[in-house]
C-alpha cells in the first residue's frame, strides 16, 4: 500500500515528462516489492519561484524533489536505509536531478489510520 507524494521543484520552462508519474510508481513498486496496482504515486510539479530556504537558498541549479512516502508499517532500520538509498537513486535519475537534492520522508505507520475505498486498512 506504499503511497507516495512527490513534489519536484521545476526549473524555469521546465515541463515534466508525461509518463514521470508511471516510471516513478514501477520504480518504488520494484524497490518495496509491491504487487501490481499496490504502490500509488501523486506527482506535483512546484515552481521554483514558490519554493525557498532560508538565507536566501537555494543555491543556483538547485531543484530539489521532496518525496512523503505512507506505507502501513514502516520496514525496520536496517530496511529502510537500503530502501532509501535505492528510491533516492531511481527518484534522482527519473527526474533528472542529483541523488543529494532528493529528500524523502516517512510518515507515521499508515495502519489504523487510513482507508481505501472506505475499508479502514488494519493490517
Amino acid at each position: 500500500m506504499p503511497v507516495l507524494d512527490i513534489d519536484v521543484i521545476t526549473r524555469p520552462g521546465e515541463m515534466l515528462p508525461e509518463n514521470l508519474a508511471n516510471d516513478l510508481a514501477n520504480a518504488a513498486a520494484d524497490i518495496f516489492a509491491s504487487p501490481p496496482g499496490q504502490t500509488w504515486v501523486k506527482l506535483r510539479p512546484l515552481p521554483h519561484t514558490q519554493y525557498a530556504e532560508n538565507g536566501g537558498g537555494p543555491p543556483d541549479g538547485v531543484f530539489p524533489v521532496f518525496v512523503t512516502i505512507l506505507q502501513a508499517h514502516r520496514p525496520p532500520r536496517e530496511q529502510l536505509t537500503a530502501e532509501v538509498t535505492q528510491l533516492c537513486q531511481r527518484v534522482a535519475a527519473a527526474c533528472r536531478r542529483s541523488p543529494e537534492h532528493v529528500h524523502i520522508l516517512y510518515l507515521p505507520d499508515g495502519v489504523g489510520r487510513i482507508a481505501f475505498g472506505g475499508k479502514l486498512v488494519t493490517t
